[in-house]
C-alpha cells in the first residue's frame, strides 16, 4: 500500500510541469496573464492613443467677431451759415468722414445697405435720382427715419454742363419734389451727376437754392465693378480726416464691399457722420 501511494506520488511530481504548460498555453490564448505567487506585482502600461491620418491639418474653430458700431453724437446738421459753394472734403483735423451713395434707391441693393449701416449705427448721405424716388417712397421714407441724409442728384442723371439753366432748374426742382412728396424734407446739398458741373453754373445754384455742390476726395472707381477686394483697398489707402468717400448703391458688388471697408475704418478710428454734419463741422 506504501508503495502504491509512493508511485502516484511520483508520477504526480513528474506530470506536474506539464500540466502547468498546458495552462499557461490556454490562458494565454484567452488573453490572459499567468501569475504565480512568487512573481512580482504586474506593470500596467497605458493605452496608447491611435496615430492621426497622414496629411490631417489641425483647423483652429471659427470664431465670429462681433460687428463694431460707429459712435452716437449729436453733431448739428446745421449749414445755414455755409459759404463755401463746393466740397470735396471736409476738415482735415478731425477724424470724421462722409460715406454717401448715389443713383439709389435700388430696392434689393439699398435695402440690404440699409441693414448693414443700421447693424453699425452709420448715417450716410445718399444723393438719390428723382424717378427712382418716386418708386420707391417706402424706402426713401426708411433713409430718413433711420438717420440717413438726402441730397439732390437729379431727375434723370443727365449731364447738367450740357443742358440750359432752364433744364438745369427742372432737373434740380423735379427731383426736390420727389423727395419732399415721400418724405416731406427738402434736400439741402446736391452732387452733379459725373461731378459735371460748370463754375457758373455752382454759383447760381448755390444762390437759387442754397445748396453746395458736393463731390468727393475718395472714388474707388466702384461703376466699373472692380471686384469687393478691390473696392476696398483702394477706399482705405485713399480716406484721411475729412474725407468724402463715393460709392454707388445701384451696384450690388458696391453694397457687397461696404461691411468689411466700413469694419476696417472704424477700427482705424474714423467716425461716419452726414454730408451736413461734415460741413458744420467744418465751420
Amino acid at each position: 500500500m506504501a508503495y502504491k501511494v509512493t508511485m502516484r506520488f511520483n508520477l504526480l511530481r513528474a506530470l506536474a510541469p506539464v500540466f502547468t504548460a498546458v495552462s499557461c498555453t490556454l490562458l494565454s490564448s484567452c488573453g490572459l496573464a499567468v501569475m504565480m505567487s512568487s512573481d512580482p506585482a504586474p506593470v500596467l502600461t497605458p493605452v496608447q492613443p491611435a496615430p492621426l491620418a497622414k496629411n490631417v491639418q489641425y483647423v483652429a474653430p471659427t470664431i465670429k467677431a462681433p460687428t463694431l458700431v460707429n459712435p452716437s453724437s449729436s453733431l448739428s446738421s446745421d449749414i445755414s451759415g455755409n459759404t463755401q459753394i463746393s466740397w470735396s472734403r471736409g476738415n482735415p483735423n478731425q477724424k470724421y468722414i462722409a460715406l454717401t451713395f448715389d443713383d439709389g434707391p435700388v430696392t434689393s441693393n439699398t435695402t440690404r445697405l440699409l441693414d448693414m449701416l443700421k447693424r453699425r449705427n452709420i448715417k450716410a448721405t445718399f444723393y438719390v435720382l428723382g424717378n427712382r424716388v418716386q418708386n420707391n417712397p417706402s424706402l426713401v421714407k426708411r433713409m430718413v427715419a433711420e438717420g440717413h441724409e438726402l441730397g439732390n442728384h437729379t431727375w434723370t442723371h443727365g449731364k447738367l454742363t450740357n443742358m440750359s439753366d432752364t433744364k438745369v432748374r427742372w432737373e434740380l426742382d423735379k427731383n426736390r419734389d420727389a423727395i419732399v412728396a415721400a418724405t416731406g424734407i427738402k434736400p439741402r446739398t446736391m452732387r452733379p451727376p459725373y461731378g459735371a458741373l460748370s463754375t457758373r453754373q455752382r454759383n447760381w445754384i448755390f444762390k437759387e437754392y442754397g445748396y453746395p455742390t458736393i463731390l468727393w476726395d475718395v472714388d474707388p472707381e466702384d461703376w466699373k465693378k472692380p471686384g469687393i477686394s478691390v473696392v476696398k483697398d483702394r477706399i482705405l489707402s485713399k480716406t484721411r480726416n475729412g474725407s468724402i468717400i463715393l460709392l454707388h448703391d445701384l451696384h450690388s458688388v458696391s453694397v457687397d464691399a461696404v461691411p468689411s471697408t466700413v469694419d476696417a475704418l472704424l477700427r482705424k478710428g474714423y467716425k461716419f457722420v452726414t454730408v451736413s454734419q461734415l460741413i458744420a463741422l467744418s465751420k
